[in-house]
């Protein structure tokens, strides 16, 4: 499954699409120039359990990475994710 990023104003979106229906988002508010704050991650029933939600946030710390920007997670969901690596600690703002 390809994940697919897509922005409008400040609010963003890493999502899987499938038969031009999300079955899986985490959206993004940026917030100054150097921050994306993560609010909202949701994974159809269908795809509960194979990993899609951590591969969601892996898609959003990757693109961080590459535009020099840091993640602050308000999403239950992906704070867990960013919070339990020190993998993530470059990128991770709170």
């Amino acid at each position: 499954m390809k994940i697919k990023r897509q922005e409008h104003g400040k609010q963003g979106a890493f999502f899987i699409e499938e038969n031009d229906e999300w079955i899986a988002e985490m959206t993004y508010v940026r917030e100054g120039m150097r921050k994306i704050v993560i609010n909202h991650t949701a994974v159809s029933k269908s795809l509960k359990g194979k990993g899609v939600g951590k591969a969601l946030v892996d898609a959003a710390v990757k693109y961080a990475r590459g535009k020099n920007l840091l993640i602050k997670p308000v999403c239950a969901f992906a704070k867990k994710v960013l919070e339990s690596s020190e993998d993530y600690e470059d990128v991770l703002t709170r």
